[in-house]
């Protein structure tokens, strides 16, 4: 695929800016692995700060596997509502609006085999044409590793505020998570703090705390790295992301949005009834 000239290139980059620069808080949600549950941090922090009145974005930018559509419960057809070349989030609940690469796909189904300057181009391309409008965050849930997508999102957004790391207490998903922190600080990005999930399965009827995978791990690397922790999730009893959380998990992620969120008030990011 040949390179954009210079012209193109500079009313991307042009682009990219004008949409970006209506935005308070851009963060990347990211694993060192695959399979701990990243999808579903983003996108469970992404409504609990939407519940406290800010405007909340989530853009997928997963394009081997881009799941914040279906935990959601947005159909195909709904993604695809793009006007003039540009592409409109969809509007899941109030406060939050999504957007992803799958509103580019005629089918959802359809397997992404790219090399990485494709990827880099569908990316830019994607942060150019969604019409966000003001928001007060967006979250980027990006495909595990640090490969391409990563890249692109680190160099092309300015002023990317920070990451969130997801991890679980299994020691070969905090070897890979140990990396993601490595990455971060090679390409000069703030960690916001690092999340364990599945850290235990809650006991429905005696409330007691089972470790399937282990718990504290995520917690203990934080501290080896010198990265803030923001906290654990337990083990969701239901099968699948759409059901919803049981309560244990949807409290743990109320209390990590609400310290995310009010770590970043200083800066004059305003609720919805707070605003004038």
């Amino acid at each position: 695929m040949p390179e954009l000239d210079f012209e193109k290139r500079v009313a991307l980059r042009d682009a990219i800016r004008s949409h970006m620069d209506a935005i308070g808080r851009k963060i990347l949600v990211m694993s060192g692995k695959g399979g701990v549950g990243k999808t579903t941090v983003a996108v469970n922090l992404a409504r609990q700060i939407a519940y406290r009145g800010y405007r909340t974005g989530i853009l997928d930018t997963d394009l081997h596997g881009p799941n914040v559509a279906k935990m959601l419960g947005v159909a195909p057809s709904e993604l695809q509502r793009i006007a003039g070349g540009l592409v409109h989030p969809v509007v899941v609940q109030q406060n939050l609006a999504i957007a992803g690469v799958d509103n580019a796909m005629a089918n959802p189904e359809d397997a992404v085999i790219w090399r990485g300057p494709m990827k880099t181009i569908a990316i830019n391309d994607l942060l150019a044409k969604v019409q966000w409008g003001p928001l007060d965050f967006l979250f980027i849930d990006s495909p595990p590793g640090s490969g391409d997508e990563q890249i692109t999102v680190c160099k092309s957004i300015p002023e990317l505020t920070g990451a969130i790391i997801v991890t679980t207490p299994q020691e070969v998903s905090l070897l890979d998570a140990r990396r993601s922190v490595a990455f971060c600080r090679k390409m000069g990005i703030a960690i916001l703090g690092v999340v364990e999930n599945m850290s235990a399965l809650v006991c429905p009827c005696c409330h007691t705390e089972i470790p399937v995978f282990g718990i504290g791990g995520g917690e203990m690397m934080a501290q080896t790295t010198g990265t803030p922790f923001l906290g654990r999730i337990p083990l969701s009893v239901p099968r699948s992301s759409e059901e919803g959380l049981d309560r244990a998990a949807e409290d743990a992620f109320a209390r990590i949005a609400m310290a995310l969120a009010a770590g970043m008030t200083c800066s004059g990011i305003k609720t919805e009834e707070n605003r004038g």
